[in-house]
């Protein structure tokens, strides 16, 4: 397993809500990856995201892992949720809410942030 696959794995078990996107939460580079983004915020989730863009292998390597091709890509306690359709079906429907409370407790929105993982480096910031 090569070293991104390794950080990308670490990130997905050891985060509590992590999000692959294109670009960050300040500066994102696709709607797709702003919807989910959106409804995340909405629920009050604290996000890791991890910016799929400085390199191609780091796509390559997370839609081996989780078997899932497209961008964004939503983990919840290291389970894949979905994309960016099925993270904001989710939302609309409350669902999105109960799956956080469920595996991150009724007090996972408290103190809520926003960070960035970068999984070419290893920084966390």
């Amino acid at each position: 397993m090569s070293e991104i696959s390794e950080r990308i794995k670490d990130v997905i078990e050891n985060e509590p809500v992590a999000l692959f996107m294109k670009g960050t939460p300040q500066f994102v580079m696709c709607g797709n990856s702003g919807r989910a983004l959106e409804a995340l915020r909405a629920a009050g989730a604290p996000v890791t995201a991890v910016d799929i863009l400085p390199d191609p292998s780091i796509r390559q390597e997370l839609a081996e892992l989780s078997g899932w091709p497209t961008i964004p890509q939503l983990f919840v306690r290291g389970e894949l949720v979905g994309g960016a359709d099925i993270t904001q079906e989710l939302a609309e429907s409350g669902e999105l809410r109960k799956i956080l409370e469920e595996r991150l407790g009724p007090g996972y929105a408290d103190g809520a942030e926003e960070r960035v993982v970068d999984v070419l480096s290893g920084t966390r910031a």
